[in-house]
């Protein structure tokens, strides 16, 4: 074979090694297109919920009332707990009197004192004694077990008080109990100066007691929202999120039934809503509560003061005043698929389900639509006869389900 000939042969092959290279490209470029392509094409319908909602900025409105004494100079004992309910004309806080540590301090070494002398007692009196000692055990062992300082506090109280009975029980019948009545009688003399120099106040109303006092109390008020705007809640000049400080001087009762919540929207919802419409918030703890709109007030074209009422977590809201939360206007649960794959024909919508290959047509009744997607149903018989369909056409006609397939971009006229 001539030189020129095996040349023209190499140039051959090179090409149609080219050429199957190509085709081969070709084809693997298709296989990943599809392997692309087919799940976007497909949607499994499944269980979802819908929402329109906005996030917004609130500020909450308390029925509260400030509680203070006259003696708030100088300091205060919590006898109620934050948050905790408490019940009318209940004791809540005292204030502590002028030389109340040099008090404390005085008795406190009494005490010591009364013990110390109980221990040196020959006591053969025991009925009413044994009792007293039963009670203070039973008093050790209940503050072992509470972590509450208020029930503290009370179980403390109740120990030098049975300790005090037991004293005087044994300094009246010990035929050298006339020390131990002199300690009694110093102490008492001392816990009612205590008592006459402080100042213990008590709940005006039922409600949640709080001591995160803000001064706003007076100015965010449930009387009158009509003297709310956005003007006047920008001036009081709060921050979001920020913790109420506690307040070391007075305290306040807080209705722990309703709150309110005003907000300014900017939302075409706002514009449409009406005083009594149910909505729904979204606290930054991801609870969902309901709540009322209960005052509107147009502020302008493209902004809506709205105040919301709620009556569940109000023991929260206590902490704050100015918070960030979700307005949920609508939610809807249901059979959640694409907008896209649904096709409107004849005044009717429908999806286009694929099993095995096989693309039927069905009809839906669409519940709620957003941007993005729609929450679906099938239609009951009678709605159908209303629509129509005659019996025959019902018993046989396809329903959408829970876990079908259906094509996001449908054709009907590819269907059976």
């Amino acid at each position: 074979m001539k030189i020129s000939d095996l040349k023209i042969k190499s140039k051959k092959n090179k090409y149609i090694l080219n050429i199957i290279i190509v085709v081969l490209m070709i084809y693997f470029a298709y296989v990943i297109y599809l392997l692309v392509k087919q799940p976007t094409d497909i949607f499994t319908v499944e269980e979802g919920k819908l929402y329109s909602e906005e996030s917004d900025i609130g500020y909450i409105i308390r029925d509260e009332v400030v509680v203070k004494g006259n003696q708030y100079k100088n300091g205060m004992e919590q006898i109620k707990n934050e948050g905790e309910k408490v019940a009318k004309n209940e004791d809540i806080f005292r204030y502590y009197s002028k030389n109340e540590e040099s008090l404390v301090t005085q008795i406190a070494e009494l005490d010591t004192k009364i013990q110390e002398a109980l221990k040196n007692q020959e006591v053969r009196y025991l009925s009413d004694v044994k009792i007293l000692e039963d009670q203070i055990d039973q008093q050790m062992d209940n503050i072992n077990k509470v972590t509450d300082i208020s029930k503290i506090t009370e179980c403390e109280k109740q120990i030098n008080q049975l300790i005090t009975k037991k004293a005087k029980i044994v300094g009246e019948k010990s035929p050298s109990g006339s020390y131990l009545k002199d300690l009694n009688d110093q102490r008492a003399k001392l816990e009612q100066e205590l008592n006459n120099g402080s100042e213990t106040i008590t709940a005006p109303k039922s409600g949640i007691l709080s001591y995160r006092v803000d001064g706003l109390e007076d100015k965010l008020t449930v009387d009158n929202f009509s003297s709310l705007s956005e003007e006047y809640l920008e001036n009081l000049n709060l921050k979001t999120g920020k913790l109420i400080a506690t307040s070391d001087e007075c305290g306040k009762i807080v209705d722990n039934f309703t709150a309110y919540i005003a907000t300014i929207s900017t939302s075409e919802q706002s514009k449409q809503a009406k005083i009594g419409d149910k909505v729904k918030i979204r606290l930054s703890n991801s609870k969902e509560i309901n709540a009322e709109i209960s005052y509107i007030s147009q502020e302008n074209e493209e902004k809506t003061l709205l105040v919301l009422k709620i009556s569940n977590e109000i023991d929260e809201l206590c902490n704050y005043r100015k918070i960030s939360f979700d307005l949920i206007w609508w939610s809807y649960t249901g059979l959640k698929v694409p907008n896209q794959s649904i096709v409107e024909q004849d005044g009717l919508k429908y999806v286009v389900r694929n099993r095995a290959g096989y693309l039927s047509k069905i009809l839906v009744k669409v519940e709620k639509q957003n941007d993005k997607y729609s929450i679906i149903t099938n239609y009951t018989s009678e709605e159908l006869k209303e629509l129509g369909y005659t019996s025959s056409e019902i018993t046989n006609m396809k329903n959408i389900s829970i876990y079908d397939e259906i094509l996001l971009t449908p054709n009907l006229n590819n269907t059976e």
